[in-house]
């Protein structure tokens, strides 16, 4: 079932591991068939080397496990709350990538400082909070895609596919589940420029939003005009 969003998704995964954002297995993709109401996402553990399309895992939007015989990832059901409640988005990745893990423990947001940023990101990006002990007790996985969706209300997560949870770590979302990876390479790239920035100059200011709005909106929107059509 879904054999082509299954190898997209297995791909997407295995770019993780060779761009560089993860280290052993801290990390995952998923990728939805919006018509039929199922994901696939990685299963649990198993190393992106060894990884092949038959390992992904199918999974609907009420949370039942439809094909595939390994564990799916232990994050699976903060990917089906993302699906739930952003109709628009294709993939989610979630990574323990360095840098922006960094601002995800110290609880800053990643400000936007300049184009690069600007480019991916409509402005800075948020930090969601930690979860309660209750939260955690209860279904640490579900409250986590909660408290994401409680941070996104009144901002558009396809302007912001980005969000940084409190002691965690970074989720990205996107068109499909490649996007999503792609969107969690320019967060991580842009984090380390953030950071970088900031040990150069400590007061720097975020960029003008004149700027700001004309490098996001000739890349996004209705009146795009970055790339080929």
């Amino acid at each position: 079932m879904l054999e082509e969003l299954r190898a997209a998704i297995a791909e997407a995964n295995k770019v993780l591991e060779t761009s560089g954002l993860v280290r052993l297995t801290w990390g995952n993709v998923s990728g939805i068939d919006r018509d039929r109401g199922i994901f696939g996402i990685k299963p649990s553990g198993v190393p992106y080397a060894d990884l092949e399309a038959a390992h992904i895992v199918l999974v609907d939007l009420e949370g039942k496990q439809v094909e595939g015989e390994l564990n799916p990832s232990s994050d699976t059901k903060t990917h089906l709350e993302l699906y739930r409640a952003f109709p628009g988005i294709g993939g989610v990745t979630h990574t323990h990538s360095v840098y922006a893990t960094m601002f995800s423990q110290a609880g800053c947001e990643v400000p936007c400082l300049g184009t690069t940023h600007a480019d991916h990101f409509h402005g800075a990006v948020p930090v969601c909070r930690a979860l309660t002990l209750e939260e955690v007790e209860e279904d640490y996985e579900a409250n986590t895609g909660k408290a994401i969706v409680e941070r996104f209300a009144g901002i558009d997560p396809m302007a912001m596919p980005a969000v940084l949870q409190l002691h965690h770590a970074p989720f990205t979302w996107g068109k499909n589940a490649m996007d999503s990876v792609k969107n969690s390479i320019a967060l991580e790239t842009c984090a380390q420029m953030a950071l970088g920035t900031f040990q150069l100059r400590p007061e720097c200011a975020a960029i003008p939003d004149h700027i700001l709005n004309k490098h996001y909106l000739r890349k996004h929107g209705p009146d795009a005009y970055y790339g080929q059509r």
